[in-house]
């Protein structure tokens, strides 16, 4: 049965476990946390003798399956974890193992980077199973990063401010294992019980909180041409910190969403509704309603219309060799004009 991350943690802490678990998708942070968790059921002196660790490129299904069929020494369980399970080529050959699960064993397959193909009988069955976990790790959306920071964040005894958490996810995208590596080394530079703010951000990332996307946004919601310039400037100083491809989505999202502001704001008068209809922490709506007094909603359609073709510049079409700062300058100045 198909799950969702929470619940298979949830169950898996509860020690609510069972004889199959199969993970797969193209976020591997989700595939790997709970990875870590099953690798934890068996306790460290028992590894040897009762946790098997496979990979794919080196075995076949039948060798899984041998594995899987052997007893626990002196335990109640065993664990056999295959890693890199998108690389068996023989996977049909788990079906006949799958309709005699051995009990003592739990067996998860890590299968990363993709789906798998549910019209082949063996990943039919497994999504179909009520003694498999199976799970999709999809990756998570541009816009949903600062939120799942937040999330992670409350749930493990951790504050930061939404804009720290806004920059983080604006300048690490939706890397979710480089976010938690970030996150987990500034949690343990606060004292506890404090917050994590932006100033901490740009002392121990590299992440300037003054020039970043999310500033200069900013500076264009605000018509304040001397700021968005400095920061212009500043990306053009460090273009591996701060891609123009990267620059240009955030922008276009963001005026995407404010059209959509313009045209639902009557019908959805409750902020907290349309914060929601547009994919944004309520926190953030006061950038929409300073947007729409400057930016009308045909303004908004000519903007969106400019970031694609700066988009296509940037990658080379129409483009004879103008560097990626000063495209940068030309399309702020137009977005701005």
């Amino acid at each position: 049965m198909a799950v969702t991350f929470d619940s298979v943690l949830k169950d898996l802490n509860a020690k609510k476990y069972k004889p199959l678990y199969f993970l797969c998708g193209e976020e591997p942070f989700f595939i790997d946390s709970i990875t870590q968790k099953v690798e934890d059921i068996i306790p460290e002196d028992e590894k040897a003798f009762n946790q098997t660790i496979l990979y794919g490129n080196d075995v076949n299904m039948t060798a899984v399956t041998d594995s899987a069929r052997r007893f626990p020494m002196m335990a109640e369980r065993q664990v056999i974890i295959v890693k890199e399970a998108q690389n068996i080529k023989d996977f049909d050959k788990l079906i006949p193992y799958l309709k005699h699960l051995q009990s003592t064993t739990i067996l998860l397959f890590a299968y990363k980077n993709k789906k798998a193909d549910k019209r082949k009988a063996a990943f039919k069955e497994l999504s179909t199973m009520s003694d498999c976990v199976y799970f999709e790790s999809d990756r998570l959306y541009d816009d949903k990063v600062a939120n799942w920071i937040m999330n992670y964040c409350k749930s493990n005894n951790i504050s930061i401010s939404i804009k720290a958490a806004t920059i983080l996810a604006d300048s690490l995208g939706t890397d979710l294992s480089r976010v938690v590596n970030e996150i987990d080394k500034l949690s343990l530079l606060i004292p506890q019980g404090t917050e994590i703010k932006e100033a901490l951000v740009e002392e121990h990332t590299g992440i300037s909180k003054d020039f970043n996307i999310f500033e200069l946004q900013s500076a264009i919601i605000k018509l304040d041409h001397l700021k968005a310039n400095r920061i212009v400037n500043y990306f053009e100083a460090n273009p591996l910190n701060n891609p123009l491809v990267v620059t240009i989505a955030t922008l276009f999202k963001y005026f995407l969403n404010l059209l959509t502001y313009h045209y639902q704001k009557k019908s959805t008068p409750n902020s907290q509704d349309l914060a929601r209809q547009l994919g944004v922490h309520p926190y953030f709506m006061k950038d929409f309603v300073d947007g729409s007094r400057i930016y009308g909603a045909a303004k908004c359609a000519e903007n969106i219309h400019l970031m694609r073709e700066y988009d296509l510049k940037s990658k080379g079409v129409n483009n004879a060799g103008t560097p990626e700062g000063e495209l940068l300058r030309e399309l702020v100045f137009k977005i701005m004009h």
